[in-house]
């Protein structure tokens, strides 16, 4: 069982790692990881992800009550959400990253499935991808409308804003929703061209091989 003291600095280590290599800019995007008493850690609101302090992450129980720390994102009710139509999650990442903003922005995205099978790694690290409606940011009922799709998708895209990916750990996480990025770069830098994508057997046998 990992310390709260070790997730508290991989949580700061991830969110500077994120912001170095221009995953979040300013105080964007929030992290935040399950404890074993059933409460969270997550980045304070108004926090950038590049100097983040371990001592003032925010500490939640398991009701979602501030216990310590600073007062957690504003966004916090998206983590809970997750968490609780997910069970086996033990990390949720939120980022405002520019190619996925970009491809949550498109009129004629999919709805139901906003990445097209491009790469192996994109079926097995994000799978299906859903665009959730808009909500202004902090409004709760973009947590009602998560709810509705996380328990079949552990990533989804919010429209005009940004991705939101659950994971078993904080690096499997990190991982899909770097891969959910590079994949939404892919598909912006080939728009307009003519595709060969994965067909359907093929991702099934993704699937199979590679359940999430």
């Amino acid at each position: 069982m990992i310390s709260e003291s070790a997730l508290r600095d991989e949580i700061c280590r991830t969110g500077k790692s994120l912001f170095d290599r221009g995953l979040t800019h300013g105080a964007t995007g929030n992290i935040s990881v399950k404890l074993a008493d059933g409460g969270w850690l997550m980045t304070p609101t108004g926090s950038s992800l590049g100097t983040l302090d371990p001592a003032r992450l925010s500490r939640l129980d398991a009701q979602g009550r501030l216990i310590g720390g600073d007062p957690p994102t504003k966004e916090a009710f998206l983590h809970t959400t997750m968490y609780a139509e997910r069970p086996r999650a033990g990390a949720v990442v939120h980022l405002h990253s520019h190619y996925s903003v970009a491809l949550s922005c498109m009129e004629d995205v999919d709805v139901d499935d906003c990445l097209p099978p491009i790469t192996a790694y994109s079926v097995m690290r994000v799978g299906s991808l859903p665009l959730v409606p808009y909500y202004p940011p902090g409004d709760e009922s973009l947590a009602a409308a998560v709810g509705k799709l996380a328990g079949r998708h552990h990533a989804v895209l919010l429209a005009n804003h940004g991705p939101v990916v659950a994971g078993a750990t904080l690096s499997a996480a990190t991982d899909a929703i770097e891969e959910l990025e590079e994949t939404a770069r892919l598909v912006l830098l080939l728009r307009g061209e003519k595709l060969r994508l994965l067909n359907a057997d093929q991702v099934t046998e993704l699937k199979r091989r590679f359940p999430g």
